[in-house]
């Protein structure tokens, strides 16, 4: 049963047409803190593919042991999204929102004293399970202070700032493994500069309205709506007037499990393939015949800026579907082609790993959209943490596998899987993915179903 908080008079809803001066200056600092952990995670699996040759020497892994150092933060994520999720639904986003940056910037310094492949590995495992949190408690936080005009846009700046600090990561590895000016530990606890930054900028961070009205504290939620919060999202907050059930299950309720189903498989189709190939950039293409790996990956990592550049720039014109759906089907074609050619010219293989490359951030770029968007208030935090979790499977089910995948079938074969998961993302999202392009948080999030087993209106 939902818990009723006493009714609220609904008010009409006015669509603003500018930010005032205090909500704006409010809207970019939020932005800019939370994109700043989604900076941070870029960063730490941005630089792994570079220097996992100088682990592989120093530390002698085997084939294992690669899979699992460069899998381990994407496990760590799986643990933590949930877990994360749980705790900002039932204690709230901020005090969670500091405690996270807490515990990655203990694991970016240990970082630096790491000697074993088993304490390396556990390490990464505990920062991933921060950046988890990090996830489901950030992007629930700025989807619930966003007008609906620009909600899209700036969650799209998290993914954004991923691919940036993947992008400047895998850059600074690849000077500092070039020039020989810095061991791998050193790289690798680079993180700790971006972590503390973030850290203390995010002190002082407002708790979210719409969570305080969740749990009932409808004064607070009021008087924080006034401060932060454009009247039309004011207006929305108050057709917020139950609680309903929280926890886990309520994601597979009949209400929210073709919401569940689309995000999870969306998202776990569009990383798969990414990390498989971004995470072993210089190997992949050095096995297609490609000299430069190195270079070439990180021409691929700025191509993947591009086409999150382009995502940010047209998400709010076009809407979520049109950059949602054809980039899969592109994507595919692009990854058989590799597979097919993989013995023709470095051109063409290039060409294709570009395009996939600029078409898969584009549609990427939604999976920081589309969770904080589609579960209601009470589960959102949980919403966007499982779904990290379950995309996170198949990304380090990816990276963990490539390696082994090209040693025993070959590099086409591992093309051709990786064009398998495109294709069904494609076709998932085409069936399922919804249009959430203007629309208020309150109508976007509503159940998909009555409780007398109606669709929901």
């Amino acid at each position: 049963m939902s818990k009723a908080l006493p009714s609220i008079p609904s008010a009409p809803v006015h669509r603003t047409t500018a930010l005032s001066g205090k909500h704006r200056k409010f809207l970019t600092k939020l932005t800019g803190v939370i994109s700043g952990g989604m900076f941070i995670d870029g960063f730490i699996l941005g630089c792994i593919g570079i220097v996992m040759p100088a682990i592989t020497d120093d530390l002698h892994l085997s084939v294992v042991w690669q899979g699992l150092i460069g899998a381990s933060a994407l496990i760590g994520i799986f643990i933590g999204g949930p877990l994360g999720g749980a705790l900002a639904d039932r204690v709230g986003r901020r005090p969670m929102f500091t405690i996270d940056l807490a515990i990655f910037v203990v694991g970016s310094v240990a970082q630096f004293f790491v000697t074993d492949a088993w304490q390396l590995f556990a390490v990464r495992v505990l920062m991933g399970i921060a950046i988890g949190a990090d996830y489901s408690i950030g992007w629930p936080l700025l989807a619930e202070f966003a007008p609906a005009r620009l909600r899209g846009k700036l969650l799209a700046v998290l993914e954004l700032a991923w691919y940036l600090g993947y992008l400047i990561s895998y850059a600074v590895g690849y000077g500092l493994t070039v020039s020989s000016m810095a061991g791998w530990h050193v790289i690798l606890g680079l993180s700790t500069i971006p972590t503390v930054i973030v850290f203390l900028l995010r002190l002082g961070t407002p708790e979210s309205p719409r969570w305080l009205m969740s749990q009932g504290r409808i004064d607070e939620a009021k008087a924080l709506a006034a401060e932060h919060m454009e009247h039309d999202e004011q207006s929305d907050l108050q057709l917020q007037r139950t609680m309903g059930k929280q926890g886990f299950g309520r994601l597979f309720s009949a209400d929210y499990i073709k919401t569940t189903i689309f995000v999870s498989i969306f998202w776990v189709c569009n990383v798969t393939p990414y990390f498989a190939i971004g995470s072993f950039a210089p190997i992949v293409l050095e096995r297609l015949g490609l000299k430069e790996g190195l270079s070439g990956g990180l021409v691929l990592n700025g191509v993947a800026v591009l086409g999150t550049i382009i995502a940010v720039v047209f998400i709010e014109r076009v809407g979520r579907r049109k950059l949602a759906i054809p980039p899969f089907f592109i994507s595919t074609v692009a990854l058989i082609c590799v597979a097919l050619l993989s013995h023709a010219s470095s051109t063409i293989i290039l060409i294709c790993f570009f395009t996939f490359s600029l078409v898969n951030a584009i549609s990427t770029t939604l999976t920081g959209v589309y969770p904080g968007e589609v579960f209601p208030t009470e589960i959102r935090g949980i919403g966007v943490g499982f779904a990290t979790a379950f995309s996170r499977i198949g990304a380090a089910m990816g990276t963990f596998l490539l390696p082994l995948v090209i040693s025993a079938l070959g590099i086409s074969a591992a093309m051709l899987m990786a064009a398998g998961i495109s294709l069904v993302g494609g076709i998932v999202s085409y069936v399922l993915a919804p249009e959430t392009k203007g629309k208020l948080l309150s109508e976007v999030s509503a159940p998909q179903r009555s409780e007398s087993g109606r669709s929901a209106i």
